[in-house]
C-alpha cells in the first residue's frame, strides 16, 4: 500500500449484521490502523453477545478502543463519545496510525466528523418531572405520540424507547424554546477532518435473512444466560439494558411473553432497526456505499480503488 495516507480518519458503517467487523479488521492491517468503536451499545461491559461485540480472537491484534470503558450502570452520551473519540483520533494519529470508526450508530459518527456541538440544556425540573410521571403512567409509544402532535420533525428521529430524548424535546416544546429539529438543523454540515465514509449493504431479504441467523446464533452461543446474569444483578431501567436484545428477554424474564415471542421480538426489532440505520445513513452522512456480498478481494480492491490507495 502507498505509505502516504490520503484521508485524516476512515469510518465503516451500515446497518447491523451487515459484515462491518471483518471488513474493518482486514483493512485496518493493510492500512495500518487502529478501530475505534462506532457502536453505542459496545461500550458497555457484560454486554457482549447481545451487541456483537468483537472477541480477542477476532481482533486478530488489531488495536481496538472504546470497547467496555462503561458499567452496565452507566450512562453514556453522544457528546461524551465525541470529546473522548476526538482526543483518541489525535493519540492514534501521533503515533503515525490511521484511525478507522466502525460501527452502526450513526449519530455518534457524525457527531466526531462533522462540526456538531450540543448546547447546554435549560431544565425546568418541575416541567421534566411532569413528563417523567406522564412516562410512568403512560408508557414510551403514548410519549412518543404527544411528541409527534407537537414536534413531528424531532419525533420522527427519535426511537419511543428512547425516553430521555422524548422528554426533553417535550419540554422544549412546551417552553416554546426553539424546536430541537430547528436546533439541529444547521449543526454537523461541516467535516472537521478529511474523512472518508465506507458504507456496506446488501439486498434487503438477504439482509434480513442474515439478522433473523444472527440472533438464532446469538441464543444458541448464550444470549439468554447473558441476559439472565444482568437480570439477576437487579440492573434495570439503565440505558444499556434498553438495547435491542436485552429489552426482548428482560420481557421475557418478567415473564410478560413467551421465550419464542421475546425472540421474534427480537428478529423484528433488529430488522427495523436496520431500516432505520440505513434512512439515516442516508440522510444524514455522505457515503460511498459498496455491495457487501462481493468476494472479499474483489470488495477490498474496489474500496481501495475509491480511497485512492
Amino acid at each position: 500500500m502507498n505509505e502516504q495516507k490520503q484521508y485524516d480518519v476512515i469510518a465503516i458503517v451500515g446497518p447491523t449484521a451487515v459484515g462491518k467487523t471483518a471488513l474493518s479488521i482486514q483493512l485496518a492491517k493493510e492500512l495500518d490502523g487502529e478501530i475505534i468503536n462506532g457502536d453505542s451499545m459496545q461500550v458497555y461491559k457484560d454486554l457482549n453477545i447481545g451487541t456483537a461485540k468483537i472477541t480477542e480472537d477476532e481482533m486478530d491484534g488489531v488495536v481496538h478502543h472504546l470497547i467496555d470503558i462503561k458499567e452496565p450502570t452507566d450512562d453514556f452520551s453522544v457528546a461524551e463519545y465525541q470529546q473522548i473519540v476526538r482526543a483518541k483520533i489525535e493519540e492514534i494519529q501521533s503515533r503515525g496510525k490511521l484511525p478507522i470508526i466502525v460501527g452502526g450508530t450513526g449519530l455518534y459518527v457524525q457527531a466526531v466528523l462533522y462540526d456538531f456541538r450540543f448546547t447546554e440544556e435549560k431544565v425546568d425540573e418541575a416541567v421534566r418531572q411532569k413528563y417523567y410521571d406522564e412516562l410512568q403512567a403512560l408508557g414510551p409509544e403514548k410519549m412518543h405520540e404527544k411528541l409527534m402532535e407537537v414536534d413531528p420533525e424531532t419525533a420522527a428521529t427519535i426511537h419511543p424507547n428512547n425516553t430521555r430524548r422524548v422528554v426533553r424535546a417535550l419540554e422544549m416544546a412546551e417552553h416554546g424554546e426553539q424546536k430541537k429539529s430547528d436546533e439541529d438543523s444547521h449543526l454537523g454540515n461541516e467535516a472537521l477532518y478529511n474523512h472518508f465514509i465506507i458504507g456496506l449493504n446488501m439486498d434487503r431479504d438477504r439482509l434480513y435473512d442474515r439478522i433473523n441467523l444472527r440472533v438464532d446464533l446469538m441464543m444458541k452461543h448464550g444470549l439468554l444466560e447473558e441476559v439472565e446474569g444482568l437480570y439477576n444483578r437487579g440492573i434495570r431501567d439503565c440505558q444499556s439494558i434498553k438495547a435491542i436484545g436485552y429489552k426482548e428477554l428482560y420481557q421475557y424474564f418478567d415473564e410478560e411473553v413467551t421465550l419464542e415471542q421475546a425472540i421474534e421480538n427480537l428478529k423484528q426489532n433488529s430488522r427495523r432497526y436496520a431500516k432505520r440505520q440505513l434512512t439515516y445513513f442516508r440522510n444524514k452522512l455522505d457515503i460511498q456505499w459498496f455491495d457487501a456480498t462481493e468476494e472479499k478481494n474483489e470488495l477490498i480492491s474496489n474500496i481501495f480503488k475509491k480511497i485512492g490507495y
